[in-house]
């Protein structure tokens, strides 16, 4: 009964003694995010686009603020103009006039708080997925599911490819880019994997065309961004820029990136 006691008591002298440590972090002042992603999804009209548009806050922050009241347009090689107008206060900016047309070259114009950013990239063509491929042996325990998602590359044309997987396991979905440098003209697949994926789970796979800037843009985020690169004190080795500029301070540049893709998407439900 005395062990008991002593070890409760113990117990209480332990739990009063901890300390709540203060992380004292370096900040700075918020840039602007530009989530410029506009999606051309296969047997669609492409017309309703959006345009996400955010401020980089401290890390321990909850919540990411928006950058409200900007100016947001795209313009082609015609001259046309595709406005677009900020939802309340979301700091999400819609068009719903867009005509997307295959290698056509699109600028972004965005004005924030009396400063002019800009970005210029080309809308990507892209392959369907032809099938997904299901193995129930993989993995290191030879006991989780794996999918690839197949498709046929163009023979004799430099493609590049950002494949996206979500499912309701993960909260982030999966990420992948490829290039066809050493697979050029063969069927080659989009791979994913997850160790708790069972029967009867939905997948969304979306293969995305992209350009080679934005291959490489991704290929450096998506390293720094992997587990084996430390927890999120690790310093990264560089900071990764996207295609948008400052004109009006290049010092305050943006983050963020201006794409354009034609999407092929399939929903799969896992056998």
């Amino acid at each position: 009964m005395k062990k008991l006691l002593l070890l409760f008591v113990s117990l209480l002298i332990f739990a009063n003694c901890e300390d709540v440590m203060d992380v004292d972090l370096n900040t700075s002042e918020p840039r602007l995010v530009i989530d410029a992603s506009i999606n051309w999804v296969k047997n669609t009209l492409g017309n309703e686009q959006s345009i996400k548009l955010s401020l980089t806050a401290p890390f321990f922050n909850e919540s990411v603020p928006p950058a409200n009241g900007a100016f947001v347009e795209i313009t082609d090689t015609n001259n046309n103009t595709f406005n677009f107008i900020e939802d309340g206060d979301s700091g999400i900016y819609l068009n719903n006039t867009f005509n997307p047309l295959i290698d056509e070259t699109y600028s972004l114009t965005i004005i924030y708080n009396g400063e002019t950013y800009t970005g210029t990239e080309t809308l990507k063509s892209v392959s369907s997925i032809d099938f997904v491929e299901q193995n129930n042996e993989g993995g290191f325990t030879g006991e989780d599911i794996e999918l690839k998602a197949f498709y046929t590359d163009p023979a004799d044309i430099e493609n590049y490819y950002f494949f996206e997987f979500i499912s309701d396991i993960p909260e982030i979905p999966t990420l992948e880019v490829y290039e066809d440098r050493f697979t050029d003209g063969n069927q080659i697949f989009g791979f994913y994997t997850e160790e708790d994926l069972e029967t009867g789970d939905i997948v969304t796979i979306r293969n995305y065309g992209i350009s080679q800037r934005f291959y490489e843009y991704m290929f450096i985020l998506l390293q720094q961004g992997g587990e084996q690169d430390g927890g999120p004190f690790e310093t990264q080795p560089a900071t990764v820029r996207g295609n948008c500029v400052n004109t009006s301070n290049p010092e305050n540049f943006p983050f963020g990136y201006f794409r354009l893709s034609e999407v092929d998407e399939l929903i799969y439900t896992v056998e």
